[in-house]
């Protein structure tokens, strides 16, 4: 692959010939969209980085996210939590890498609780090693996620220095930040998205993986800081989830800063339509002071 430029993108292979934890199965990648022009791609077996860097006449600020869509940890809704939020990022001069990360799955892993996981440790391991070529401060390489991509982002988040991936460089897998976006936090019965539980830690899941992937049970004095941004309506992932990750934070003395909307409910993307309010611009005013 040769160098990026500041306006290019480019959909890069995460792993070379082998992707770690993997089993053969005659799964086919599938992308469709629906009449809302909402993307949904199935069946990743090949995970990749799209990146996104400041375009020409546009100031870089160094800055760098690795982006996980949502879709329960069965589809990836691509476009509105992907594409459409790494555009708006590198027009405000942050460098943006849309993961298109393997959803857990028996036949094509030998552990699916920790394939994303994999994927979303070797996307920051990635971008972290390529920074100096891509003009990317290292210690400004922040993890979003929206949904079960939240719940990615905030197991890397309280997970990094457990690397499910090799790592011969002893590379940093600590995301500098997160923003979190109407995250399943918790896998805990009275609080998550039953899917994203289930499609992740099987059926019936033991108490240890529930605990060990419920990530306000996981913050530590050196988990990143936290945007986080939810409504009050949401029934598909209630907000208790995001409020028990910013009060984990904050008892630790982590900044953490929780938007909310009375309504809005699940899925909204960079746009929701109950209100004016643009979270995204809160988020850049937040990135600003870090």
């Amino acid at each position: 692959m040769g160098t990026l430029t500041a306006s290019s993108q480019e959909e890069i292979a995460l792993y070379g010939t082998e992707v770690p934890n993997s089993k053969p199965f005659p799964l086919e990648e599938v992308q469709t969209t629906d009449d809302n022009g909402i993307t949904r791609v199935t069946g990743v077996t090949i995970p990749t980085l799209t990146a996104y860097f400041p375009p020409e006449g546009v100031a870089n600020t160094g800055k760098a996210v690795v982006i996980c869509p949502g879709g329960g940890y069965a589809i990836l809704a691509i476009t509105h939590e992907g594409h459409d939020v790494a555009k708006l990022l590198a027009a405000n001069g942050i460098s943006a890498f849309v993961l298109k990360y393997r959803l857990p799955k028996d036949e094509i892993m030998q552990d699916k609780r920790i394939g994303p996981l994999q994927d979303a440790q070797r996307a920051i391991q990635l971008v972290r090693e390529k920074a100096p070529e891509w003009g990317i401060s290292q210690n400004e390489i922040g993890i979003a996620g929206f949904s079960a991509g939240g719940h990615l982002a905030a197991t890397l988040s309280t997970h990094y220095k457990d690397p499910v991936i090799a790592n011969p460089k002893h590379t940093s897998l600590r995301p500098d930040f997160s923003l979190l976006v109407y995250p399943v936090i918790s896998l805990k019965k009275e609080m998550t998205h039953g899917g994203s539980r289930t499609n992740l830690l099987g059926s019936d899941p033991s108490v240890d993986d529930i605990n060990r992937f419920s990530n306000e049970l996981q913050v530590t004095a050196d988990t990143p800081p936290a945007f986080l941004v939810h409504a009050e309506d949401d029934t598909a992932v209630p907000i208790a989830n995001s409020e028990a990750y910013a009060a984990a934070l904050k008892q630790h003395g982590i900044d953490a800063e929780l938007i909310t909307y009375p309504e809005g409910g699940h899925g909204f993307g960079l746009n929701n339509k109950t209100t004016q309010d643009k979270w995204f611009d809160h988020f850049l005013s937040w990135l600003t002071k870090h």
